[in-house]
C-alpha cells in the first residue's frame, strides 16, 4: 500500500467521522471503519513473536484494540502500538486514518 498523504487521511477521517458531533462518536465512527474494512484475520509480529490479529474492538478506557492470539493464548494491544506487516492487511488505511486523527 503506497504511503497516504495528510489530504488523503484528512478525507478518510472525514469520511468516518461526517456525522459524529464529540471526541466519543468520532472514536466510535472510526472503530466501525477500521472493524468494516480491515480484512482479519491476518498475522504479524508483536515483540519477536508471530501473532494472528483475530479482530479488533473499541474498549472503553482504551480505545480501538487489536484482539491478538498466538495458540492458547490472547492478548489486547492498542491498535496505534500494533506492528503491521509488510505488506500491510487490506483496510490498513483505516488505522492510519485513526493515526493521523490522534496526532
Amino acid at each position: 500500500m503506497a504511503e497516504l498523504s495528510g489530504a488523503q487521511l484528512d478525507a478518510l477521517v472525514e469520511q468516518a467521522t461526517v456525522d459524529a458531533y464529540d471526541d466519543d462518536e468520532q472514536l466510535s465512527a472510526l472503530h466501525v471503519m477500521i472493524e468494516d474494512n480491515l480484512v482479519t484475520p491476518f498475522r504479524t509480529t508483536v515483540l519477536g513473536v508471530e501473532v494472528t490479529v483475530k479482530k479488533v474492538r473499541l474498549r472503553e478506557g482504551s480505545g480501538i484494540v487489536a484482539i491478538c492470539v498466538r495458540g492458547r493464548h490472547q492478548q489486547t494491544i492498542g491498535i496505534l502500538d500494533l506492528p503491521l506487516p509488510d505488506p500491510p492487511p487490506q483496510g490498513s488505511e483505516w488505522i492510519e486514518a485513526y493515526r493521523h486523527r490522534c496526532r
